[in-house]
């Protein structure tokens, strides 16, 4: 199968088998980097059609990307907020 999801791996996004390439990183370097598909594959060291199976597989199954999208969204927004908001200090210190 050209396209796998574990839980243990990209926390469950689907991507491209025996890789830790997410289809949505393809499809982000692809559609939003304005990379060619060919640029995507040398990045990523995978086949041409590998990218293009991916592209497939994110545009054939449009709620679970966004879903993924969704949550990935959610995460970096956790992320931003905790480095925006500096420690409190209990003691009283600076």
């Amino acid at each position: 199968m050209p396209i796998t999801a574990d839980d243990d791996v990209l926390s469950g996004q689907p991507r491209i088998a025996d890789t830790r390439v997410g289809v949505v990183h393809v499809y982000e370097t692809v559609v939003i980097g304005d990379k060619s598909p060919a640029e995507a594959a040398a990045m990523y060291d995978i086949s041409l059609g590998k990218v293009h199976e991916a592209l497939a597989y994110y545009y054939n199954n449009p709620e679970e990307m966004a879903r993924h999208r969704t949550r990935q969204d959610q995460a970096l927004d956790e992320l931003h907020n905790r480095v925006r908001k500096p420690p409190v200090a209990t003691d009283g210190s600076k």
